[in-house]
């Protein structure tokens, strides 16, 4: 029998972990994090840790931000919270919106919808779509497009709409008219084409699809400008102009899904802006607080919202919403947040610690079992493979990646795989001599794996 006392007793006693087999932590102790610092987290043992994930994609502005606590512990005190439903509001929440507003303005953003997270966040996105088309007289134009490993949450719209099987089967059936093409997954191109040879296939599938379904029966596209859950997977130049043009072409809606890519992770604000794509619905969360609260938005184009306009009684009315939707806390948190994203140029840190972090792992790729090494920004891979001249992967019983994170966990960093990808979104704050300690602590790690 296994003896345990405090936090890890309780672990086992009372906590149901996401997207975790308890079962496989029977014989094991928990990690148990007690306090953050910059781009550090601690344990209750008192071991430092490098946070390369930013917790789950999102710490940008590091832990331990007395600017963001302050203001959420401040709001708490005036208002800790008020509904937003019926007419109702709080003046926290309209300051946030109108902030949303002009810092999308280049997308043509004009209506934020607030939620508690960005399965929510996405969720909200799906209904808007829907009820778009269905109040313009197209009650048949319902199908959602997405793409296979494409991950949007996990209430059921947006679990439809992930391309993640692992995730969909055990809830199965799942919300009709979703439909999947193939992700821009250059290192492993679905079409067996290279740099070389790309003619963007993977996005002119969407018009293929369109076509196949349509487009009288398509009411949007939804994508993350840089597929994270999916293993990181970064678009070829040209891929979303054309994304764009197909959605344009068949009055098909955009669906950015900002959720991990938003905030200056990618070393822009917005993940789009790399490609100066002007979506028609926006989703944000995340980064949007840094974590410190729980906060979601959805950001629509007027005409998306005008539709909504009429009288008591018609049913024209977006007919959602949560308790928590515009929360006084979360949102006062969010604009802490923001002023450090904003005053401390963390977007342009991003870009320039993204640079040094690929420059740092591309030194890795003489390795044998380095195959491919990409980033933009602060949101990076490393694809580990038996051969890196084949591209052989190694077999998924073997579990290389997880093996990998569960060593670089024992040498103080914490690091999440997608089956045998390393992904990296640490804090944007993090220095670069903590980069240098963490890949040199990969490459030793690599360097033994056969």
């Amino acid at each position: 029998m296994i003896m345990m006392s405090g936090f890890r007793e309780d672990y086992h006693r009372y906590y149901w972990a996401p997207f975790t087999q308890m079962g496989d932590l029977a014989e094991e102790e928990p990690l148990v994090i007690v306090s953050g610092d910059g781009a550090t987290v601690q344990n209750d043992a008192g071991d430092t840790f490098i946070d390369a994930h930013g917790g789950l994609w999102l710490v940008n502005a590091g832990f331990g931000r007395r600017e963001i606590m302050d203001a959420a512990a401040e709001q708490m005190y005036r208002l800790s919270w008020f509904p937003s439903f019926e007419g109702m509001c709080n003046d926290a929440a309209l300051n946030l919106a109108r902030r949303l507003i002009d810092m999308t303005a280049a997308e043509g953003m004009s209506r934020v919808f607030f939620s508690s997270g960005g399965s929510e966040a996405n969720e909200a996105a799906l209904k808007m779509a829907r009820q778009y088309w269905r109040l313009q007289g197209y009650p048949g134009k319902y199908k959602i497009i997405s793409r296979s490993q494409a991950y949007h949450g996990v209430s059921m719209g947006a679990l439809s709409a992930t391309g993640i099987a692992a995730n969909r089967r055990q809830f199965e059936p799942l919300v009709p008219g979703f439909r999947h093409i193939s992700p821009p997954y250059c290192y492993r191109c679905p079409y067996g084409l290279d740099e070389n040879s790309c003619d963007l296939n993977c996005a002119k599938e969407l018009e293929r699809s369109i076509q196949f379904e349509g487009p009288d029966t398509v009411a949007a596209f939804i994508a993350e400008p840089v597929m994270g859950a999916g293993g990181v997977l970064i678009p070829p130049d040209g891929y979303w102009q054309e994304i764009q043009r197909i959605c344009r072409r068949y009055d098909v809606l955009l669906i950015a899904d900002e959720v991990i890519t938003g905030f200056g992770r990618t070393g822009e604000m917005f993940g789009v802006r790399h490609w100066a794509v002007e979506p028609d619905i926006m989703t944000f969360a995340k980064a949007l607080t840094s974590g410190y609260h729980p906060l979601g938005a959805t950001l629509a184009r007027e005409e998306i919202f005008s539709v909504t306009l009429g009288e008591h009684g018609d049913n024209r009315e977006f007919q959602h919403g949560t308790t928590f939707a515009g929360h006084p806390v979360a949102c006062a948190a969010a604009d802490a947040n923001l002023n450090i994203i904003e005053g401390e140029e963390l977007v342009q840190q991003a870009r320039d610690k993204g640079n040094y972090l690929l420059e740092k792992l591309g030194e890795l790729q003489d390795l044998p079992v380095v195959g491919d090494v990409n980033g933009l920004g602060l949101m990076a891979r490393l694809e580990i493979v038996r051969d890196a001249d084949t591209r052989e992967a190694f077999p998924d019983d073997e579990q290389v990646g997880l093996q990998v994170s569960r060593e670089l966990l024992r040498r103080g960093i914490i690091l999440r795989p997608i089956g045998d990808i390393l992904t990296f979104s640490p804090p944007l704050v993090i220095d670069h001599s903590q980069i240098d300690d963490m890949v040199r602590i990969i490459g030793d790690i690599l360097q033994d794996l056969r």
